[in-house]
């Protein structure tokens, strides 16, 4: 009797093992969740999504391993991100932090923003307003922003949103990516910490890129708090779930 219980015990350490054996290699070459916790990304992403990210669409560097021990140098089975890519990367200022943004300018790129308009290597970026977009500022509660389409050149669409064409980041130098780094900015042009920030974030380098931001698994408005489960339900935001991000 006393063999049967060990033999059962170390079964399910056995299992126990593999099963986190497992999900340390999924989250490590395939998939890893996030969750979004500011507006920097609205329209596209909500605080309170989350999501799944890609690991290898770019490769694998050391921020891709656990403890982002430092196992790999640089970036192995590299693929570069393409212009328009939602993606998760570590901050370059403290190689800590994850940020997601998207990629707006590849190596070599010259990109500024006049009043409002983003610029890529001198032509001005298509940009057409197509509605207003509803957001909750704690402040002045409910407001209604311009809501644009934008067109970047390799014809790649996404959402923007802009309070302003005359706010603190409307207007910039120019900047010239350098090699093996990537310049990106937020939809919420008006609300986000991004490349145009040089002190903030700056280039992104290649290496610091985590994944690709696929496709949502869950979202909630957050107007419940954690130990009301019975409320669940109703924070939900049902038409989000598993939506592709683009």
């Amino acid at each position: 009797m006393q063999n049967e219980k060990n033999g059962e015990f170390w079964e399910t350490v056995r299992i126990v093992f593999y099963a986190i054996l497992l999900s340390i290699v999924f989250r490590t070459f395939a998939y890893e969740p996030f969750n979004i916790p500011s507006s920097s990304m609205v329209p596209t992403l909500l605080v309170g999504d989350y999501l799944f990210t890609s690991k290898f669409s770019y490769g694998y560097s050391r921020y891709s391993l656990p403890f982002r021990l430092p196992l790999i140098p640089g970036r192995i089975f590299f693929t570069p991100p393409e212009r328009g890519d939602v993606v998760v990367f570590k901050l370059p200022r403290d190689n800590k932090t994850d940020y997601i943004k998207r990629i707006i300018g590849l190596p070599g790129d010259r990109i500024q923003v006049r009043g409002g308009i983003l610029y890529i290597n001198g032509y001005a970026v298509e940009r057409t307003r197509i509605g207003d977009y509803v957001i909750r500022d704690k402040r002045r509660g409910f407001m209604s922003i311009p809501l644009y389409l934008e067109t970047l050149p390799n014809g790649r669409s996404h959402r923007i949103v802009e309070i302003s064409d005359e706010m603190t980041l409307d207007n910039t130098d120019e900047f010239l990516v350098p090699e093996g780094h990537y310049f990106t900015m937020g939809d919420n042009r008006d609300n986000s910490m991004d490349s145009r920030v040089l002190a903030g974030v700056g280039f992104v380098p290649e290496s610091n890129l985590v994944g690709r931001a696929e496709r949502l698994f869950f979202s909630q408005d957050g107007s419940v708090k954690v130990w009301q489960f019975w409320k669940w339900p109703l924070a939900i935001r049902y038409g989000r779930l598993f939506q592709e991000i683009t």
